[in-house]
């Protein structure tokens, strides 16, 4: 038992330092009015653990204070990432999980990042103008990076994923 929440904590810890790595990395397009995250393809790790959740969400919650976002966006970005993550773990045991669980959060970022904008930042663009650019920057971070981060750990996922023994 002991050694199943270490592997879990572990789990989390590694996930949220990649996350922040890959945004401090690709700072300039991690960050900003418009940006695109890379490490957003973290949030397909769910299908394969579920400290992926915790992870992804610190991840995002620390990239955001380290890159200076404002509360708001701390917050709410935050949130949607774990909302994503949720989702995707929820989503694990469909027969279509590898594509089903890509999109919670497409859609939650979708849905709550350009009100973060809006209000956060002062961005005066329509929402439905600002849903269509958080969507295409996600579709691109989930649909297509996250894809090929999901077939890639898929081939080696009882080796990465397996749990110790005696646990």
């Amino acid at each position: 038992m002991r050694d199943k929440k270490v592997l879990f904590l572990t789990q989390a810890a590694l996930i949220a330092a990649i996350y922040v790595v890959l945004c401090v990395i690709f700072a300039p397009i991690s960050y900003g009015d418009v940006q695109f995250r890379i490490a957003e393809a973290l949030v397909v790790l769910p299908l394969f653990t579920p400290a992926a959740i915790p992870g992804v969400f610190i991840g995002c919650m620390l990239a955001n204070i380290i890159g200076g976002s404002v509360v708001i966006d701390v917050v709410f970005g935050s949130l949607a990432t774990l909302i994503g993550a949720i989702g995707t773990y929820l989503l694990r045991k469909s027969s279509r999980a590898k594509i089903l669980g890509l999109l919670p959060p497409i859609v939650s970022n979708i849905i709550i990042i350009p009100w973060v904008l809006k209000i956060g930042y002062g961005m005066n663009l329509p929402i439905p103008f600002m849903m269509l650019t958080v969507g295409i920057g996600e579709v691109i971070a989930i649909g297509i990076l996250g894809s090929i981060l999901l077939r890639t750990l898929d081939r080696y996922k009882e080796h990465i994923f397996k749990t110790p023994a005696g646990a």
